[in-house]
């Protein structure tokens, strides 16, 4: 299996068959608080970035979904300040990439984007909203939500795609029970960025 399938058995077609529920883009209000857990107890910090993941339909409404999408983030940016932008990654999922330095503004972001979605009926688009973390040494950690399993996953990367199970292990530890985490770990599935020391949307 390679890369790219195995993103889709993980955040979409398994993760489809398998799904708990419907996307519910109100379980990301959970990272508002679960942020600040980060950081009093495990001294992680927001990285200003997340990301919302989705696959496309070649249909001129998902186009005009997209791009409404685009024009509600685009008007928050005045109030809030958060920072826009559509990508495309090489393994052909799209990404919403959100910066603030305000955490709650992000998470309100990616909701607004995620509801949006959902409303116009492509909740089953969405695959997964991605939020990153440093810790004093400056490595990295990323809580992932799945759409399409309704729960969290930490993925903590390290260098030659080893992942730190034991950061992972505290992550999981300290958050259960303020985030829904997933129980079966062969849906945390690391999303590698496409170059070292990138994020998972770069």
């Amino acid at each position: 299996m390679g890369l790219f399938d195995a993103v889709k058995s993980a955040l979409g077609l398994k993760a489809g068959a398998d799904a708990t529920r419907d996307a519910d883009p109100d379980d990301l209000f959970g990272m508002s608080t679960a942020y600040v857990t980060m950081e009093a107890q495990l001294n992680y910090r927001p990285v200003g970035q997340a990301a919302l993941c989705f696959s496309e339909v070649d249909s001129t409404d998902f186009a005009d979904t997209v791009g409404e999408v685009e024009t509600i983030l685009e008007a928050g940016r005045e109030e809030t300040g958060t920072i826009a932008d559509l990508s495309s990654d090489e393994h052909g999922y799209h990404w919403v990439v959100l910066e603030d330095d305000d955490f709650e503004d992000l998470v309100t972001s990616i909701h607004f984007a995620a509801d949006t979605f959902v409303e116009r009926g492509y909740g089953s688009r969405l695959l997964a909203a991605v939020f990153g973390f440093t810790d004093r040494e400056g490595e990295r950690a990323y809580w992932v939500y799945s759409f399409r399993r309704g729960a969290y996953y930490p993925f903590a990367p390290r260098s030659g795609h080893q992942q730190d199970a034991q950061a992972q292990f505290k992550l999981e530890s300290v958050l259960d029970g303020e985030l829904t985490i997933e129980r079966d770990k062969g849906y945390w599935y690391p999303l590698w960025p496409s170059r070292p020391g990138e994020h998972p949307w770069d």
